[in-house]
């Protein structure tokens, strides 16, 4: 899709963008603000450790499970109105969380949140892409709404650390409320209403769309957890039968879901969706594994760890704000493949980590954020932009979809990959009963748990381990990063700077296999 030249926004549509960071952010808080909260929610609800897996993961698999059809329905129903639903939905899921009697009740209440959040992603982000016609504005706002958003996630465990400490576990959820109140009188204000035209919502698909969705999100999470088995290969197969199922729905309808050609008409679309997988994939597992090496490496307090965890999130902030004033003389794919190449050297940090690393770990890891800021504005900017505007919300959608399937799979594939390292190279000390040994082999967080036991005391060797399982994760995500450079440079290459508002050739197979300018 070609840029043209259109008005720059003015202050209203500013004061939006300023509008839309607060559910932005509080969507990033709430995924990671619960990592402090689970002792403190235990002791009180007590639930058993099934329980205690759904209450983290319900929110996450009902954001991903629904993002699809809360987008469209976003292009339908009205973007603004969508923003303003889902809001009025968090902030009513957030005060049933926080009052939760039992641990039933908060999963339920993590579900509905989930769901809420669906609607939350694809709004804000469709809405922006409605307020900065501008190409160069447009691209500078994405930036600032990937970096709220991941100062969130950042800002999640010292936050909700600060308020367990004040107030109850309950406090975490109840900063969804006066963030709600302010959207939902702003709104109207400051914000645009903008639909495509109506058309029937397709149930059938609606359900495909879970179905695909939910069990592969699922499996993901599963191998994670306890590895590959026969549950794990289930879901798999149910979900990529129902995923069969929707995307052949799709292509008969003529009022889609998801309109399928999004992805047959712009080799721009398709490549920037999956170097945001790609990219995504590397620093969802990298981020799980460094977070566990402050942790139970080098012994920080969960607090702590999220302080040491403050440096990256700033090269975040310059990655995603700098990123679009840079495409603005250079092409957005070269930037976008420079700052790849440049994140090797965070992956090669890690690679070369030892149990005392703290310095050169948390370097490495501003490196690999610094491109995920980057990717995260311009690739994002890329998907959106390449899409009609009555389609945005579906575009957008899809965006966060493939940004929550790559994390999930970078803590399955990465975390994965660790333990299998660490169960093979790990010693278990003589003299640990049979039960204990079989804990410290399973795993560093396992080993831990068996610590206060004589023969367990010292944990250097389980340590050693985990760091050869993360140097060697880092490898391997390195050569799927450096992959993504490379597609970057080879189907990006036509995407103009930002400020060139000559139209922009879309490159299409020719019938030798070359690439041919039209």
């Amino acid at each position: 899709m070609s840029p043209e030249p259109s008005a720059r926004a003015g202050w209203r549509a500013w004061g939006g963008l300023a509008l839309l960071a607060l559910p932005t952010m509080l969507l990033g808080l709430d995924v990671t603000a619960l990592y402090l909260v689970i002792p403190s929610l235990a002791a009180d609800l007590d639930p058993t450790a099934t329980e205690t897996l759904w209450i983290m993961d319900a929110y996450g698999f009902f954001i991903a499970g629904f993002l699809v059809t809360m987008g469209t329905l976003g292009d339908r129903l009205g973007r603004r109105r969508m923003l303003m639903i889902g809001m009025t939905a968090f902030g009513v899921a957030s005060v049933l969380a926080a009052v939760a009697p039992s641990a039933l009740w908060l999963i339920v209440a993590r579900a509905l949140l989930g769901a809420a959040g669906a609607t939350l992603m694809p709004s804000t982000l469709s809405l922006i892409s409605n307020m900065f016609t501008d190409v160069r504005q447009r691209a500078l706002a994405i930036g600032v709404w990937a970096t709220v958003f991941a100062l969130g996630m950042a800002a999640g465990p010292i936050v909700g650390g600060v308020l367990v400490s004040s107030f109850w576990w309950g406090a975490v959820f109840l900063i969804a409320v006066p963030i709600a109140a302010l959207v939902l009188v702003g709104a109207p204000a400051l914000l645009p209403e903008f639909r495509s035209r109506a058309g029937r919502l397709d149930l059938l698909s609606v359900g495909l769309s879970l179905a695909a969705m939910l069990p592969i999100i699922y499996a993901i999470k599963h191998v994670a957890a306890h590895g590959f088995d026969v549950q794990a290969l289930v879901m798999l197969l149910v979900g990529s039968g129902a995923t069969v199922g929707f995307v052949r729905r799709q292509l008969r309808l003529t009022e889609p879901l998801l309109d399928m050609k999004l992805f047959t008409t712009s080799r721009v679309f398709s490549a920037a969706l999956t170097i945001l997988l790609i990219g995504l994939v590397g620093f969802g597992g990298v981020m799980y594994l460094v977070t566990q090496y402050l942790q139970l490496v080098e012994g920080l307090s969960p607090t702590t760890a999220g302080l040491w965890m403050g440096p990256p999130a700033l090269a975040m902030l310059l990655g995603a704000i700098g990123a679009p004033l840079l495409a603005r003389r250079l092409p957005p794919g070269i930037v976008m493949a420079a700052t790849l190449a440049l994140s090797l050297f965070g992956y090669a940090l890690l690679a070369l980590a030892d149990t005392n690393s703290k310095l050169s770990v948390v370097a490495g890891f501003a490196f690999i954020y610094l491109a995920l800021g980057v990717i995260a504005a311009l690739g994002t900017d890329i998907v959106v932009g390449a899409a009609p505007a009555e389609k945005s919300g579906s575009a957008a959608a899809l965006s966060e979809t493939v940004q929550e399937l790559g994390i999930a799979a970078g803590v399955a594939l990465l975390g994965s990959l660790t333990t299998a390292i660490y169960r093979t190279t790990v010693e278990v000390p003589s003299g640990l009963a049979s039960s204990a040994a079989e804990a410290y082999r399973d795993s560093l967080s396992s080993a831990s748990s068996v610590a206060s036991q004589p023969a367990a005391e010292n944990l250097e060797n389980a340590r050693a381990a985990f760091t050869s399982g993360l140097n060697t994760a880092s490898i391997a995500a390195g050569i799927a990063i450096a992959a993504a450079a490379l597609a970057c440079v080879v189907t990006l290459r036509h995407v103009r700077p930002l400020g060139d508002i000559h139209p922009q050739p879309e490159p299409i197979a020719s019938t030798d296999g070359s690439d041919e300018i039209r």
